[in-house]
Parts: C-alpha cells; sequence; structure tokens
C-alpha cells in the first residue's frame, strides 16, 4: 500500500506562503504608504483574498504585530545560542541590526513613519512597542542570562539594551533621514559594530575580565 501523506502538511505549506506573502506585502506597503495601507491593499499585493487575511490575522492591528515580532525574531537570531562566545553573538546581533535598518524599504518605512506618527498616534504607538521596544526587552534578557553566566557585571538589563541600541546605530539613522552618506556597505557596517561591541564589553566587562576574554 503506497503511504498516504498527512493532510496538514499541503495546509501547513499553504499557509506558510501566505504568510511570507503577506509579510513581504506589508513590508512594500509600509514604505510606499506609510501607516495608511489598508487590510485590502495588502490582501491585493499578496494575491489572497481578504477573508483569508482576516482568518489569518484577524484585524490590522494584529497583522502589524505579526510583521513587526517576525522582524525582532530575524535581527536576534545569535541570541537563540547560549552566548558561549559574547564578543561574536554580540557582533552578529551588532552587524544584523545595521544591515536591516539599511535595506531600502526599512529607510523609506521610518521616512513615512516619523512623517505621519503624529496623525495616527495610536498606531505609531503600536509600531514602536512591538518592534523597537520589543527588541529592547528580547536584548535585556539575553544580557542578563550573560550577567549570570559570569560574562558581564550586574546592571540593569534594559539600560544596558538601551545603550548597546544607541551605539550600534550611532548617527547613521540621522544621517540616511537627511539623507547623508552613511554606512551602508558591510565593511563599515563591521567595523562600527567591533567598535560598538568592543566599547560596550570594555565599560560592562565583569570584575577581573576584558573584552578579549568573553570567547
Amino acid at each position: 500500500m503506497m503511504p498516504t501523506s498527512s493532510p496538514a502538511r499541503p495546509r501547513q505549506e499553504r499557509d506558510r506562503r501566505v504568510h511570507e506573502a503577506v509579510h513581504e506585502a506589508v513590508h512594500a506597503l509600509l514604505s510606499e504608504q506609510g501607516m495608511r495601507l489598508s487590510m485590502e491593499a495588502v490582501a491585493a499585493r499578496a494575491g489572497c483574498s481578504k477573508q483569508t487575511l482576516y482568518a489569518h490575522y484577524g484585524c490590522k492591528q494584529n497583522l502589524l504585530r505579526a510583521v513587526m515580532r517576525d522582524q525582532i525574531a530575524l535581527t536576534t537570531v545569535p541570541f537563540d545560542e547560549d552566548g558561549a562566545d559574547l564578543r561574536e553573538s554580540l557582533l552578529a546581533f551588532a552587524e544584523r541590526h545595521l544591515e536591516q535598518l539599511n535595506r531600502p524599504h526599512v529607510i523609506q518605512t521610518c521616512r513615512l513613519l516619523d512623517a505621519e506618527s503624529h496623525r495616527f498616534p495610536d498606531q505609531a504607538r503600536q509600531i514602536y512597542e512591538d518592534g523597537i521596544a520589543a527588541l529592547q526587552d528580547r536584548l535585556a534578557e539575553w544580557l542578563r542570562k550573560a550577567s549570570a553566566r559570569g560574562q558581564l557585571r550586574h546592571d540593569d538589563p534594559h539600560a544596558m539594551a538601551e545603550l548597546l541600541l544607541g551605539m550600534i546605530v550611532g548617527l547613521d539613522f540621522e544621517r540616511q533621514r537627511f539623507h547623508t552618506p552613511h554606512r551602508s556597505d558591510a565593511p563599515s557596517r563591521r567595523r562600527w559594530a567591533e567598535r560598538t561591541i568592543d566599547s560596550f564589553l570594555r565599560a560592562f566587562a565583569a570584575q577581573g575580565s576584558s573584552p578579549e576574554s568573553h570567547a
């Protein structure tokens, strides 16, 4: 008798394709329309029906939240590990974060959201909470665990996370906003990431350790 495939597998694969198409559509529409994007526009761009979109996400707020959470998960992939090599894990995060901020659709989206946030304060607040604040929370938890392992000195992990994120971005985001040359290539981002992480590790090194000893 020939084995039969589980009926759940085609459905899961179909759901995955819908998920990817919808998230790509949201990213594109955010960079084109900002917070004015509608569920109808997302469905049309993703090539699915509005009914499918509402069945998967329920409402626009849930859709934006799902997209932000996926983005945070991608940015913090290195933090899924145990952080045995603290410096390399932080460098991987810093480079990934800078690379993400340099994507054209991200730059355009940030410009539009900045211009429209006063008109859509509730949606802007939601995007901040599900995006930037969620990234800070996840980074803070990872730094807390590194402190518990004795890799960093004990301090307020949320303050440490905010300082690190600010150091990583530096003035590059402002340069992008004002159409000024910024760290748009991988080598310059790597150099800045190394400077940032080594400075952070010197500031928060555990007693008796140095940045070189965090491997």
